[in-house]
């Protein structure tokens, strides 16, 4: 059902392999406070809090921290996804996937809202952008955005960043519904912000 959502929500979901597995222990997730969702302040890159466990690309060009409440799920062959692992509405998303098209960190926050309407979401609408973002191992760009979804037309707030190594290049996408981006929101940044870039 995760992955069902998570495909319908961002268009990087669907059939393929498992994706890799995490590595870390599993103590309770901190406690993070919330940023304006306009703000990349919170960008801030450092490996993910004690407790969060680790998934890397197949490629091992990239990885992503998350907390031990989310779970990965079967996605693209390539990616990465993970989604809180409560039953239920979907509340919160990240997927890390190795650049597949024209993005670059100059043409990012306008090639990311052009792919999601391309996926049929319907009034796609940026929120904030940045370039020249820092990040583990890397630079980039990113933007955060708003749209209805395809499936249902159900709301989402997303920040996705377009991060630049010295060998590869990754996109990184996090989203949640809007009611959910207070609790949601601090998590995702997070995760973003643990981004390591190979």
């Amino acid at each position: 059902m995760v992955a069902a959502a998570a495909a319908a929500l961002t268009g990087c979901g669907g059939t393929g392999r498992k994706a890799p597995s995490a590595t870390g222990s599993r103590p309770a997730a901190p406690t993070l406070r919330a940023a304006p969702l306009s703000s990349f302040a919170w960008l801030r890159p450092a490996a993910g809090p004690a407790g969060w466990l680790t998934a890397q690309l197949p490629s091992r060009n990239a990885s992503i921290a998350y907390p031990p409440s989310w779970r990965t799920f079967q996605t693209d062959p390539g990616t990465i996804s993970v989604a809180p692992a409560a039953g239920g509405p979907l509340v919160g998303y990240l997927n890390l996937t190795p650049r597949q098209g024209g993005e670059t960190a100059a043409n990012f926050s306008g090639f990311r809202l052009a792919h999601n309407r391309e996926e049929g979401d319907r009034a796609v609408r940026r929120l904030a952008s940045s370039v020249g973002l820092r990040f583990q191992g890397g630079h980039g760009s990113c933007v955060a955005d708003a749209y209805l979804s395809r499936v249902k037309a159900n709301p989402y707030r997303e920040v996705a960043c377009f991060v630049q190594g010295s060998r590869a290049s990754t996109v990184v996408v996090g989203a949640a519904p809007p009611a959910q981006w207070p609790r949601q929101g601090p998590i995702i940044e997070r995760a973003i912000s643990s981004v390591q870039e190979r």
